[in-house]
């Protein structure tokens, strides 16, 4: 069953690639690539993937493409 994931992205950030968890469960992800042309999106996503254990081919954005608070469907 597919669930969805709330993110906050961090483009061009150099603390990347790091993924915050807070004690409320908010996820935060820094990412060291710009947010132009979709590639902090990809960045976010591959490492949200990761994180979680999954393949990359199971996490789609489903909203937020152009803001930092993003929606992701895992599964």
């Amino acid at each position: 069953m597919p669930q969805q994931v709330v993110v906050t992205a961090k483009p061009s950030s150099r603390k990347g690639p790091l993924v915050e968890t807070a004690p409320d469960g908010a996820i935060t992800i820094y990412v060291r690539e710009p947010a132009t042309e979709g590639k902090a999106n990809k960045a976010v996503a591959e490492l949200l993937a990761k994180h979680l254990g999954v393949p990359k081919s199971k996490v789609a954005l489903v909203g937020g493409a152009t803001s930092r608070t993003k929606r992701f469907r895992v599964g």
